[in-house]
């Protein structure tokens, strides 16, 4: 149960992170585009870095280099599915998915959020049933920082979007960030079913995560001019990521 208990504390952390994001929703302006660029880069360049660390590598390390590549693409091709197929808008992309026009912008902005939060809650209970803590609570930490900014973007693009409430906008920035919570704890069980399929599915929670920031965060970032500030916000992200990985270690 030990791994479980771990994934449940490490998933809650994460949405506790969003949740905290989302805030200034409540009380503040909308910041500018090009910070929120470089909040989204900054997150992009978490995922990045913590995909590698405490998911692709120690997949390795633990079974070899075949099992975990093969979780990586396998990872990639299920977020490419999922993004086919559930309905969903980015504030600048637009509207993607089947039967998306039938629904209204605040939900399609919250099931976008949650196709990006699924690899991570998976991430954080697939490694925590590793057993390598220290990776693990990197991992978590770090995804919880790289949420701050989400919550924020998701919740002020709701606001502008559908015309909601500030509360209500927060509300569901915050509720599709909880997504995490059950999937760290999804992901612990599946990892934990047999040592043999572990690294596997370190390698698939990394796979969904770069396949993540590579179609949907970065792009977003670089649609309307901001480029290289998101891009210093990416290396920022990796920064804080391998320092908080060296520090856990």
């Amino acid at each position: 149960m030990e791994p479980l208990i771990l994934a449940a504390l490490g998933g809650a952390l994460t949405t506790a992170f969003n949740a905290a994001g989302a805030l200034p929703v409540l009380l503040l302006k909308r910041p500018s585009r090009k910070v929120l660029d470089v909040g989204l880069g900054f997150a992009a360049g978490v995922m990045m870095a913590a995909s590698f660390t405490s998911l692709l590598l120690p997949g390795i390390e633990m079974g070899g280099l075949l099992p975990p590549l093969l979780g990586f693409l396998l990872g990639a091709a299920s977020i490419t599915v999922a993004d086919r197929l559930v309905p969903h808008m980015h504030e600048i992309k637009g509207v993607e998915g089947v039967y998306a026009e039938r629904l209204k912008a605040a939900v399609l902005f919250a099931l976008a959020v949650t196709i990006h939060n699924m690899p991570e809650g998976l991430a954080v209970g697939v490694s925590f049933a590793s057993g390598r803590f220290s990776d693990a609570l990197a991992l978590a930490i770090a995804i919880g920082l790289q949420n701050v900014p989400e919550g924020l973007s998701v919740g002020f693009s709701m606001l502008s979007a559908s015309n909601m409430s500030r509360g209500r906008a927060y509300l569901v920035s915050a509720l599709s960030g909880a997504v995490e919570l059950p999937l760290a704890i999804l992901g612990a069980l599946a990892a934990s079913a047999s040592a043999s399929v572990l690294p596997t599915a370190l390698g698939f929670a990394a796979g969904a995560m770069i396949f993540v920031v590579s179609d949907e965060v970065i792009p977003e970032t670089h649609r309307i001019g901001h480029e290289r500030a998101a891009s210093y916000g990416v290396v920022l992200g990796v920064l804080v990521m391998t320092i908080l990985d060296k520090a856990l270690s």
